[in-house]
């Protein structure tokens, strides 16, 4: 028993020593190198979009991967003065985010440092306006006119305030319009959101155009920014560009923006919002010579049936060999176009958006074939003069377009888009305050 006390005690002693020993060599060793810091100067999320500026953002900047519609209504005891107060905290909020900075009471800080050009984009609907007094609400803020096509979803074609929350990054966007809707709810509550989206950011070069669900190139026609066409048709104003660029439509009138109201003017523009269901059961029965003919385009490369390059000019009057015009008179090319009247344009800023049903929520088609996605297209129309530019165009859609057999407006608002802010001020300040 001697012995093996001993025996333990002397182990038990050298382990100490040796414990002792390790530890006083360790203190004596270098630090270890630290890890090396992820190279950050290529990614996409250190990118910004200028949230203060003459302009809103989210309008003339370069679509972003993901978008976020929410329409919002107010809440009925709402006034003037709170109203001021919701909207002085939305744009604190929102100036935050889309510089990556945490907002004030922020939850979740770690989700603000990469907003990934994240924008946030105001509209403004009647009811909100006339928080400020009814002879501030243009005469063009109100519902479209029913069109024939039109299949309205009363949820869908209502609100007061629109957040257009839109970014690279579907993390950043989900965040953002978390913060502002907590920041909103004492205020108004939801009418309805759309989830909406484009090609990723990176998946084809800048500039390429849009296409929607169909395949279809969306946004051909559309004016350029920074341009003069764009700053005409669009905003209501001119660059002052000495060589100004027009489109092949021929020179924009300059005064689009003349029925602005005095807290729109200099900076601010409309938005028309459709949300439009498209039947793809119905057209993947479709050819493509049917496709392409109703369109009045080669899906392929996004041309006219009349040219080689997507931004050829549609010759409507060129005819084939038995004499009948190449591009239907029907198609949604010829249909959408004014040749006469440049006025006539709008700028489109277009996001899909898709979702799977469940088996009790999926219908048929005409052929009886279930329906196995819910597809649509979120048509932001953002133009300076709503009646001379956007309307005569989907008066002559709903009259005719061959497209009509494949889409469904299911949703429609109006929005006045106020002008930008700047750093210390809010948006609509010159609405309420001017």
């Amino acid at each position: 028993m001697d012995i093996g006390r001993r025996h333990v005690l002397g182990a038990s002693v050298l382990g100490v020593g040796a414990g002792v020993g390790a530890g006083f060599l360790a203190q004596r060793d270098p630090a270890p190198a630290p890890a090396p810091r992820p190279d950050t100067s290529g990614l996409n999320g250190a990118q910004l979009e200028p949230f203060h500026g003459r302009h809103q953002a989210g309008v003339e900047t370069v679509p972003q991967a993901h978008a976020l519609f929410i329409g919002l209504d107010l809440v009925e005891a709402i006034d003037a003065r709170r109203t001021v107060n919701m909207l002085r905290l939305l744009t604190d909020d929102a100036a935050a985010l889309t510089r990556g900075t945490a907002p004030l009471a922020d939850p979740e800080p770690e989700l603000t440092p990469d907003p990934a050009r994240l924008t946030v984009t105001f509209g403004f609907g009647e009811a909100l306006v006339a928080r400020a007094g009814r002879r501030h609400v243009p005469d063009w803020l109100h519902p479209l006119e029913e069109f024939s096509i039109d299949r309205l979803e009363a949820d869908r074609s209502r609100g007061d305030l629109l957040l257009q929350i839109c970014g690279d990054d579907a993390l950043a966007v989900s965040h953002a319009a978390r913060m502002l809707l907590k920041d909103s709810r004492a205020f108004a509550r939801v009418a309805w959101p759309r989830t909406a989206f484009r090609r990723a950011y990176g998946s084809r070069p800048l500039g390429t155009t849009q296409r929607n669900m169909f395949g279809q190139v969306d946004g051909t026609a559309n004016p350029g920014p920074r341009s003069e066409d764009f700053a005409r048709l669009v905003w209501g104003e001119t660059t002052g560009q000495a060589t100004p660029v027009f489109s092949a439509r021929g020179e924009p009138p300059l005064d689009l923006g003349a029925r602005h109201p005095a807290w729109l003017r200099d900076g601010g523009t409309t938005l028309v919002l459709r949300d439009i269901a498209m039947d793809m059961e119905t057209w993947d029965e479709a050819d493509r010579p049917a496709r392409e003919f109703a369109v009045g385009r080669d899906l392929a490369r996004g041309a006219p049936l009349t040219g080689r390059e997507e931004h050829d000019v549609p010759d409507l009057a060129a005819v084939d060999a038995r004499g009948l015009t190449v591009i239907s008179p029907a198609s949604h090319v010829a249909r959408s176009r004014n040749e006469r009247k440049p006025e006539e344009q709008i700028f489109r800023r277009v996001y899909n958006y898709h979702a799977v049903p469940t088996a009790d929520a999926a219908g048929t088609g005409p052929t009886g074939s279930r329906q196995v996605s819910t597809v649509g297209l979120m048509f932001a129309s953002y133009q300076a003069d709503i009646e001379r530019q956007f309307l005569p165009i989907q008066r002559r859609l709903d009259g005719m377009d061959l497209l009509n057999q494949w889409t469904t407006p299911i949703g429609s608002t109006v929005w006045a888009i106020p002008p930008g802010v700047a750093d210390g001020d809010y948006v609509g300040s010159r609405l309420f305050e001017g």
